[in-house]
């Protein structure tokens, strides 16, 4: 079969001197794992962690890709609820399954949880014409969900339900606030904020305001501005009148890190919360405790999610209530420009996909 591989690292970010089409060897599957053909995948920030070889250096070579959605094919003899001609797609956080946490239900803090594509290998992850994974590691894609919709879904999808739905706790009414709408996990927070009914201001870059409102957020900020947290302020002002409550956010769900995190902690109510999964614009956030202690602030860290949540978010996209919101599909060949596309960022709004040559 045919897999995009790279036997060397791009610390310099040039994916084009690295990634090539290869021919491996097709997997055979071990008594617990499943083989698909793959019909479709998703780009996630961790292919570019693993080209670069930091903050992890991956095993070389490597196929990289977390998400997968495709049509089963073998089945070991130990697989039990996967059929051949099954639609899948994967869960990519591959835990013990044995440990406390994940006996507990918290597979998402296993201290041995790798994630497919990123940290296994060599040659183990979704950008291939065949993938295999234990049974444990794909979900059963519903009838009227497309390949190219759950493959968008996989990560991004499960990341948001785990921080709203597991971590938050969110509940109807509430106000919410999705920083950075334009990307794979804000459009599915949006998305998943107002499944439960709550009042949704996202942020994004001016080009992408109007489209953070057409997937249902109320109201869209542009976070390039000094000033975008006095504009959150006066909106929940607005809100808070007619709800007859204090003004303020109940739940913050950042990915966006350093640049943002001091000023979301100002907009938070008494007893808010704090949800991040992510620093894409740095690590080292500096905040005013105060915020944390005097208002009695929960910051909650999130990664990841269990398979049952995945499954849960699935089945709201086949009821039509969550939607994929796919910005562009590539070629494995054409892999350089998607992922050049994704770390940019320019004009991007939601998922890149890529399929192997054909499909």
């Amino acid at each position: 079969m045919k897999g995009l591989v790279f036997e060397e690292y791009a610390p310099d970010n040039d994916f084009q001197k690295i990634l090539k089409v290869k021919d491996v060897d097709d997997p055979k599957p071990k008594s617990n794992e499943v083989i698909f053909q793959v019909k479709a995948t998703s780009l996630n920030y961790n292919d570019i962690w693993g080209m670069r070889g930091n903050p992890i250096p991956v095993q070389l070579p490597h196929i990289s890709g977390s998400d997968a959605a495709g049509v089963v094919i073998a089945v070991g003899d130990g697989v039990n609820d996967i059929k051949v001609g099954d639609r899948v797609v994967s869960h990519a956080n591959m835990s013990c399954r044995t440990c406390k946490a994940c006996t507990d239900g918290r597979e998402f803090d296993c201290t041995k949880r790798t994630i497919w594509g990123f940290q296994t290998g060599p040659l183990w992850g979704a950008y291939c014409e065949i993938a295999h994974l234990p049974e444990v590691n794909v979900v059963k894609i519903p009838d009227n969900v497309s390949f190219d919709e759950a493959a968008a879904a996989s990560m991004t999808l499960l990341t948001s339900w785990h921080m709203l739905v597991g971590r938050a706790k969110i509940q109807p009414g509430q106000t919410v606030l999705i920083m950075g709408g334009g990307s794979g996990v804000g459009s599915f927070g949006i998305q998943i904020a107002k499944l439960y009914n709550c009042d949704v201001i996202a942020t994004a870059s001016p080009d992408k305001l109007d489209k953070c409102k057409e997937l249902g957020a109320d109201y869209a900020v542009d976070h390039r501005k000094d000033d975008w947290h006095k504009e959150v302020r006066t909106i929940t002002k607005e809100l808070a009148k007619k709800k007859g409550e204090l003004a303020g956010i109940d739940v913050s769900f950042d990915h966006i890190g350093e640049t943002h995190w001091n000023k979301q902690l100002t907009l938070l109510k008494f007893g808010a919360t704090l949800v991040t999964c992510g620093a894409t614009t740095g690590y080292d956030a500096k905040m005013d405790l105060r915020h944390i202690f005097f208002k009695g602030t929960n910051i909650l860290g999130s990664t990841q999610g269990t398979k049952a949540e995945l499954e849960q978010g699935l089945y709201w996209m086949g009821r039509g209530k969550i939607k994929s919101k796919i910005d562009s599909v590539f070629s494995f060949e054409q892999a350089a420009e998607a992922h050049t596309k994704m770390l940019t960022g320019k004009g991007l709004f939601g998922k890149i996909l890529m399929k192997p040559e054909g499909i």
